[in-house]
């Protein structure tokens, strides 16, 4: 069940994500929704392998949110230098 919590949380943090980070995302819902998985499942388990809070803290929700929004980032830089 804890993978499709995190599932679910990082649908609703990619959309969290993309509204907070500035500038023009040129990105389809799809992939602003598989970018905040990819963010919520990374900072979800990072953060309680490293110990920084335990799994359902809100600490998890927002270290999740962080995650994705760096993960956009990333994504807008690599998507920059192939185009």
């Amino acid at each position: 069940m804890s993978i499709i919590g995190t599932i679910i949380v990082g649908l609703i943090v990619g959309l969290i994500a993309r509204a907070i980070k500035p500038g023009n995302d040129s990105m389809g819902w799809i992939m602003t929704i598989l970018l905040g998985i990819a963010g919520s499942f990374v900072a979800s388990y990072l953060g309680v392998a490293l110990g920084w809070y335990q799994a359902g803290q809100a600490a998890g929700w927002i270290a999740s949110v962080v995650g994705a929004i760096i993960l956009l980032f990333i994504y807008e830089f690599v998507r920059s230098k192939t185009k």
